[in-house]
C-alpha cells in the first residue's frame, strides 16, 4: 500500500447548511454550500472543533446535527492536533472574540480540564463530545482509557488512506486540478473510452492517489504532465476496433445516430497513432489494455511501480 494523502496539521474551515455540511481540507477555503441561498447572514454562527487527532470524529457530528438546521449557515472550523495548553488557550481566545460555540473531543485528560475549566470562565459554550463517555466506560471497564489523540484514526489507517485516495482521485479526473497533479501516486493519459476513469477509480480503491488526462487531437497535452516523473505516466493504448466498437456503444446509450468523427474509424485510426506518438516521445510507460479487464491493467500498472 503507498504512502496516501492525509488531511493537513492545519486549521480547516467550512460552511454548512440546507442539509449538505462541508470541513474542507485546504486552510482558508470555504466550501460545501448552495451558491444560489439569499438572505443569510452576513456573519453566519461559527462552531469551532478543538481536537488532539484530525478532527473527524468532531466535524462527523456537526454536519450531522446542522442537518437538522437546513436554512441556517454556520462556519465550522477544525482546529486539530491540539498537544498543548496554549493551543486551547488560542482556541478559547477565538471563540470569545467569534462569540461561538465550542466543541471538543479531547480524551487527553489534563488538556480537556484546562479546556472546560477556560471555557467556564470565559463563558463560552463549550460541547465536550468525549468526556462523559470516557468517564463512564472508565467506570463499567475498570481501568483508565489511554488517552492518546488520533488512536482510532491509527488503528484504521488503511480505510482513511483509501478514502483519501478516493477524493484526490475524484478531484482529478479528466485532467483537473493539473497544479496538484504532482501528489498522484498514478496519472494515467489516454484517448476518450480507453477507460481511464473506471481504472482510476479501481486504483484508488486499492489505495493509489490517481490522476487522468485525456489525449485531445490537436490539442497540446497540459505542460505539468511532462514534469511528472515519467515512470508514474502510463499511456492506455488499445486497438482501434475495439475502441470504435466502446464509442458506438456510448452513442447508443446516449441516444445519438448518425456518422461522426468521434466514430469514424478512419479518425479513430489517425487519433490513435497521433497519441501513441506524443506519449511515446514523451517517455511514457505504455500500457495495452484491449481486450483485458480493469483488475488486469491494474495489476500491470501496480507490477511496473514495484520494480522502480
Amino acid at each position: 500500500m503507498p504512502g496516501l494523502l492525509t488531511r493537513p496539521l492545519t486549521t480547516s474551515t467550512g460552511y454548512g447548511y440546507l442539509g449538505y455540511n462541508h470541513a474542507a481540507s485546504t486552510p482558508g477555503h470555504f466550501g460545501g454550500y448552495n451558491q444560489n441561498m439569499t438572505s443569510q447572514p452576513a456573519n453566519p454562527h461559527t462552531i469551532l472543533i478543538v481536537s488532539g487527532g484530525a478532527g473527524a470524529s468532531g466535524e462527523q457530528v456537526v454536519h450531522t446535527v446542522l442537518a437538522q438546521f437546513p436554512q441556517k449557515r454556520v462556519q465550522v472550523i477544525t482546529i486539530p492536533n491540539v498537544r498543548y495548553p496554549a493551543q486551547i488557550d488560542e482556541a478559547l481566545a477565538r471563540a470569545a472574540r467569534d462569540g461561538a460555540t465550542l466543541e471538543h473531543t479531547l480524551v487527553d485528560t489534563i488538556l480537556r480540564e484546562h479546556l472546560v475549566v477556560g471555557a467556564a470562565d470565559r463563558g463560552i459554550a463549550a460541547i465536550d463530545l468525549m468526556g462523559e463517555l470516557l468517564e463512564e466506560l472508565e467506570k463499567a471497564l475498570g481501568e483508565p482509557p489511554l488517552g492518546q489523540p488520533g488512536l482510532y484514526r491509527k488503528l484504521n489507517e488503511a480505510y482513511y488512506d483509501r478514502v483519501a485516495a478516493i477524493e484526490y482521485t475524484m478531484a482529478h479526473d479528466d485532467g483537473k486540478n493539473s497544479d496538484n497533479w504532482s501528489r498522484a501516486e498514478i496519472v494515467l493519459v489516454g484517448v476518450s473510452r480507453s477507460g481511464k476513469t473506471p481504472l482510476s477509480m479501481y486504483l484508488a480503491v486499492l489505495g493509489w492517489k490517481v490522476a487522468n488526462v485525456p489525449i485531445v487531437t490537436g490539442l497540446e497535452l497540459p505542460e505539468a504532465l511532462f514534469q511528472l516523473d515519467k515512470s508514474k505516466v502510463f499511456y492506455l493504448a488499445i486497438e482501434a476496433g475495439q475502441l470504435l466498437a466502446f464509442r458506438q456503444q456510448r452513442q447508443r446509450r446516449l441516444g445519438v445516430s448518425g456518422p461522426s468523427d468521434y466514430t469514424n474509424p478512419k479518425k479513430i485510426f489517425e487519433e490513435l497513432q497521433y497519441a501513441e506518438k506524443l506519449c511515446l516521445a514523451a517517455g511514457f510507460q505504455r500500457i495495452d489494455i484491449t481486450d483485458k479487464p480493469i483488475e488486469s491493467t491494474a495489476d500491470e500498472i501496480i507490477r511496473v511501480l514495484s520494480r522502480r
